[in-house]
């Protein structure tokens, strides 16, 4: 039975009120499952916290809403580290679910349930999603040729597979794309094949594998995608290339010896990893249901009108989008309300790095500073779309001294002393503003509507423009002046009453970002867990507790601390790193050459004048390049790395006399020079300052 919340407003007579009502929500909240095979870093945290926010949010405004998550926690790469350091799979993924749950506890992500998706309960919901789509036909076999190590006697995924790419000739490439041209291909087709795990060249081998027929959901997934309201519209957009391209069978097995869960009617085959880790959403559900006494299948049956809602990155999208709902579908369970993708993570402007110390784990950055911190700072720098978000270190430290410390803590600092020393530590029976509270309040539902929809953004600068509004007040007012006159005690305490309640009404309205700030600052007034409803009772002829700082200023030096302590680990981790990282990390020196040899290469400075998306293509940009007397158009692989805007009025370095290559999307004229391993570990050369285009590099 749904309940009735009931939320006061004021009018500018704080005495008048105004009832309004709503009904409550039945939710359910995802967010994507941490792989249990490395620790938690800053850049996973842009995600929970998000979805934390949200879901306190929900909780605040008297909704039953329910947050739930796990460790993804099978694969070929917790098999393979697990025995690079001699322990079990087991044994591994308990350690890090136990890190895990320390990391989130300490960023104050509050799941109500975090479980990991080796457990029984996801074993049966697996077998059980699998079986309903195999009865009703959703289930094909086929034999399939793979790459297989002779000498670890396993066949080998995709990006456990080094080569050179078949199309461009370019090495070190993936076994299934080409991260310099972009192409994509079949692993057999790479040229020269490595096995990353042992060093071996990898031999051809058959075996039968399962596949899920996405094609048979082709119609409700057409639908589900292009809904309004299910998707962002960036997201529906691309996920239409998948039915231009054709949907095809998926493949949900592998072959012994794999981490997993046993495909119940084939012996020797498992569930592949991203078939039972979404399913782990149902089975950590399931656990909390049973122990809760909630009824599961209210939540997750066909047509139930609860909500589900899952917050994911934008670069598993696929899986969730189309993969998920139709696995839902074909096993009898109801589809997501909404699924709402974010980008990525910058830290000043650049991919997280290890040698710069700005690939942080939340632990280096638990060890010196508030978490408050931080999820203030995401917070205000979200919004409902996909973009990147910027850690820019040196605008947090100023945004959360001026914002935090200078402007909302300051409040409450500005007001508590004369409300202890000179009245006892009660405020006033009235309120001095009534104009100015209900200013406060009727912020209560724009704010509420930016929360809801994901803007947290414009939702800090709503709440910064009161608190900026309230600390004129009390600057106006002079307080710290009028106490000095024997006439101007009750106007004093007047002041200082309106500026403890203008506090209370910002700091209920940053609850959900600053949960434990909240329950300190509710402690101090004296009051119980703020919720929605309550902001806009004042607090009258009540007493408060003495005041204890909330929050201090950000130091330059713990900063330094965190990027020193992330070095320190990235050197450790280098000196004891497992042997797939080191076979992948530094490649061998290749054959020598002649100087003649490299003396036909003709190698320039370039100036990078325009560089822009190429269509159709998910590693490409095309940059237009200004070597002096002629401009060239290359086609670089660097789209993960880096953003168009980010490359233009930059200098690289090219080869010139590359001979020209015609690509589906256009001729490439030449090859911009790029280090790293590939992905978002790509670095462009630049060359120093002085270097001009045309200039040959020597």
């Amino acid at each position: 039975m749904a309940k009735t919340v009931h939320f006061w407003y004021l009018s500018p007579d704080y005495k008048a009120l105004k009832l309004k009502k709503t009904m409550s929500r039945k939710i359910l909240v995802t967010s994507a499952l941490p792989y249990a095979n490395g620790s938690i870093h800053l850049g996973h945290l842009v995600e929970y916290i998000q979805t934390d926010i949200w879901v306190r949010f929900q909780k605040m405004r008297g909704h039953e809403c329910h947050y739930i998550c796990a460790d993804d926690a099978h694969g070929t790469p917790i098999m393979l580290r697990a025995q690079s350091e001699g322990i079990t799979p087991e044994q591994l993924i308990e350690s890090t679910y136990q890190e895990h749950q320390a990391d989130f506890a300490d960023f104050a992500v509050d799941f109500d349930h975090f479980s990991t998706t080796h457990s029984p309960e996801n074993k049966a919901m697996a077998n059980r999603v699998y079986l309903a789509n195999r009865d009703t036909g959703h289930i094909t076999t086929r034999t399939i040729s793979q790459a297989y190590d002779p000498e670890k006697e396993m066949f080998l995924p995709d990006r456990f597979i080094k080569g050179e790419c078949p199309k461009c000739g370019s090495d070190d490439q993936y076994g299934d794309n080409c991260e310099a041209c972009g192409a994509t291909y079949d692993t057999t087709e790479l040229k020269n094949p490595v096995s990353a795990v042992s060093g071996a060249t990898p031999i051809t081998k058959d075996s039968e594998h399962y596949f899920f027929k996405l094609s048979d959901f082709e119609p409700m997934l057409r639908e589900w995608t292009t809904t309004s309201g299910k998707l962002q519209p960036e997201v529906s957009h691309k996920l239409q290339e998948w039915f231009e391209a054709g949907l095809k069978d998926w493949d949900i097995s592998r072959d012994s010896p794999y981490f997993g869960f046993e495909i119940p009617d084939a012996p020797g085959k498992f569930f592949y990893v991203w078939m039972d880790a979404p399913i782990g959403y149902l089975a950590s559900f399931k656990q909390y249901c049973n122990a809760n006494n909630i009824d599961f299948d209210q939540y997750l049956s066909a047509g139930s009108e609860t909500e589900m809602f899952h917050f994911i990155g934008k670069d598993i999208i696929n899986f969730h989008a189309l993969f998920w709902p139709a696995m839902l579908q074909g096993a009898g369970f109801r589809l997501p309300t909404a699924i709402f993708a974010h980008g990525f993570l910058t830290v000043d402007g650049k991919k997280m790095s290890k040698s710069r110390g700005t690939f942080i784990k939340a632990r280096s950055y638990l060890n010196h500073l508030d978490p408050e911190y931080l999820r203030y700072y995401y917070a205000a720098k979200l919004g409902a779309g996909i973009d990147d978000i910027d850690l820019n270190l040196e605008d947090f430290q100023a945004r959360i001294n001026s914002d935090l410390v200078g402007k909302v803590v300051n409040i409450a600092s500005r007001c508590a002393g004369f409300i202890g020393k000179h009245f006892e530590g009660k405020l006033t029976d009235n309120i001095a503003e009534p104009e100015l509270f209900a200013e406060f309040i009727n912020q209560a539902d724009s704010i509420a509507e930016k929360f809801e929809s994901r803007e947290y953004g414009h939702a800090m600068r709503e709440i910064m423009a009161l608190a900026d509004k309230a600390n004129q007040y009390i600057d106006d007012k002079k307080p710290w002046a009028l106490i000095k006159e024997a006439d101007q005690a009750q106007a004093v305490h007047d002041i200082c009453s309106m500026g403890i309640n203008l506090f209370r009404i910002l700091i209920g309205y940053l609850k959900p970002v600053l949960p434990r700030t909240a329950e300190q600052a509710e402690a101090f007034l004296n009051i119980a867990p703020l919720q929605w409803a309550d902001l806009n009772t004042p607090l009258l002829n009540h007493s408060i507790n003495k005041f204890k700082p909330l929050m201090t200023r950000i130091e330059t030096a713990k900063i330094e601390a965190i990027q020193a302590e992330s070095k320190e680990i990235m050197d450790i981790e280098t000196d004891t790193k497992s042997p797939i990282a080191s076979n992948s990390d530094i490649e061998p020196i290749a054959d020598e050459i002649s100087f003649d040899d490299f003396a036909k290469i003709d190698l320039r400075i370039a100036k990078i004048v325009n560089a822009e998306h190429v269509e159709g293509a998910d590693k490409l940009l095309q940059l237009t390049l200004d070597i002096g007397n002629d401009q060239k158009q290359v086609f670089a692989g660097i789209k993960s790395a880096y953003a168009p805007d980010d490359l233009v009025n930059k200098l690289t370095v090219m080869v010139a006399n590359l001979a020209p290559r015609k690509m589906r999307f256009g001729l490439s004229e030449g090859m911009v020079l790029a280090a790293g391993p590939g992905g978002k570990d790509l670095f462009i050369l630049n060359p120093d300052a002085g270097a001009e285009p045309g200039m040959r590099v020597k």
